[in-house]
């Protein structure tokens, strides 16, 4: 089981493949974090947003984990409106 809660059904193969990546990162955390953004959000996100949020997984685990979970600063060098859409998600979260 994958936790998901959207079948990907009716998207196109980039925003399919960025939902299953969401949800198969490797750390159960992240897979929270990031599948229930993917759930949300995949559907709608432009173009644009689609790249940042691609570059944004091929982030490893724990440095991007530090990252969501508030224990290290944003880096400028990823700081971009899907991050800030994933951090606004993860504060809305409750487990």
């Amino acid at each position: 089981m994958t936790g998901t809660r959207r079948s990907s059904e009716g998207l196109d193969a980039r925003r399919s493949k960025l939902l299953f990546r969401s949800w198969h990162r490797g750390m159960r955390e992240i897979d929270l974090i990031l599948g229930s953004f993917a759930d949300a959000e995949i559907g709608a996100l432009t173009g644009d947003e689609l790249d940042q949020y691609e570059r944004l997984l091929d982030i490893p685990d724990t440095e991007f984990l530090a990252v969501l979970t508030g224990e290290r600063p944003v880096p400028a060098d990823i700081d971009c409106p899907v991050l800030q859409k994933i951090l606004a998600s993860r504060q809305a979260m409750t487990f």
